[in-house]
C-alpha cells in the first residue's frame, strides 16, 4: 500500500474530468458531390477528415487530460483505419443523433465517465486549428453547462419562405443577437448522452430532428456558452467550399 497523501493524491485524480473528442463521420455529404462522401475526397493533397483528426492528434498529444479521439463511422466504412492517435469504430446511425449516441456508449464502454467532458466536431469542419480547440477547452472547463465554437454574425439575415427554388424575402432580421454555431461542442458526458436520448425519442414521435448537440442541451432547459471561433472554421458542404479549404490549408502550409 501506499503512503496515505500518495493514495489521497491518487483519489484527486481519478476525480478530475477528462476530456474525449467523437467525430461523427458517417454521413453521406451528397451536397458536396463527388464519388466519395466528402470527408474522404481530397484537399490539399490528403482526404479532408484526416486534416480535421490531425488538429485533435496534436491537441492529444500536448494535453494529457485530453484521452482520446473516438471517430465513429458507418457501418461498412473501411476508408479509416484505427491509429494510436485516434480510434475508428463502425457505428454510425441514420442521424448525427444517432451516430453521436452510439458514440458516447462507446466512450462509456471505454472507461470514460458521466462527468468527462466530450468534444464533439463535424468531420468536415477540416480548418479547425489546436488553438480554436484549446480556446474552447479552457473557456468552457469550469462552465456548469459546457459550450461551443460560434461566431457572431457578420451579414444582415434575411427571412424567406420554405421554397427554395423560387425564394423571397419575407423579413429581415435583427442580426445583433445572432451566432452562426460551429464545433466543437463540449459538454459532459452523461448529461450529451440524457439530451439526445430525450431528442431521438421526441423525433421518434415526429418531432424535428435537432441538427447540433448545443440544440438537445437547450431542450434540457440549458444555456451553453457561445465561445468566439473563426469564420474560416466553416463546414465544407458544397463543391465550391473544397477550393476555399484547399487555399486556406495551402496558405498554411506556406506559413508554417
Amino acid at each position: 500500500m501506499g503512503e496515505p497523501w500518495e493514495n489521497a493524491a491518487h483519489s484527486m485524480t481519478a476525480l478530475v474530468p477528462q476530456f474525449h473528442v467523437l467525430i461523427p463521420c458517417a454521413g453521406t455529404g451528397t451536397r458536396a458531390g463527388g464519388s466519395l462522401p466528402k470527408q474522404y475526397q481530397a484537399v490539399a493533397g490528403q482526404a479532408l477528415v484526416l486534416h480535421t483528426l490531425a488538429a485533435f492528434a496534436a491537441v492529444a498529444a500536448s494535453q494529457p487530460s485530453l484521452r482520446q479521439v473516438l471517430v465513429v463511422v458507418a457501418p461498412g466504412d473501411t476508408f479509416l483505419s484505427s491509429t494510436s492517435a485516434w480510434s475508428v469504430v463502425p457505428q454510425g446511425g441514420a442521424t448525427r443523433a444517432d451516430t453521436v449516441a452510439q458514440g458516447l456508449a462507446e466512450l462509456r464502454a471505454r472507461g470514460a465517465r458521466d462527468e468527462d467532458w466530450v468534444l464533439v466536431h463535424d468531420a468536415a469542419r477540416c480548418l479547425i486549428t489546436p488553438a480554436q480547440i484549446d480556446a474552447l477547452m479552457v473557456a468552457c472547463a469550469d462552465d456548469p453547462v459546457g459550450g461551443l465554437l460560434a461566431l457572431p454574425l457578420p451579414d444582415t439575415l434575411k427571412q424567406a419562405g420554405v421554397d427554395r427554388e423560387n425564394a423571397r424575402v419575407q423579413a429581415t432580421l435583427d442580426r445583433a443577437d445572432k451566432w452562426l454555431a460551429q464545433t466543437p461542442q463540449m459538454f459532459r458526458l452523461g448529461q450529451l448522452a440524457q439530451a439526445l436520448a430525450q431528442a431521438l425519442d421526441q423525433a421518434a414521435q415526429g418531432a424535428a430532428a435537432v441538427t447540433d448537440e448545443a440544440s438537445a442541451i437547450e431542450a434540457l432547459g440549458l444555456a451553453p456558452r457561445l465561445v468566439p471561433g473563426s469564420a474560416q472554421n466553416f463546414k465544407v458542404t458544397y463543391p465550391e467550399d473544397f477550393a476555399l479549404a484547399e487555399a486556406v490549408l495551402q496558405a498554411r502550409k506556406k506559413s508554417a
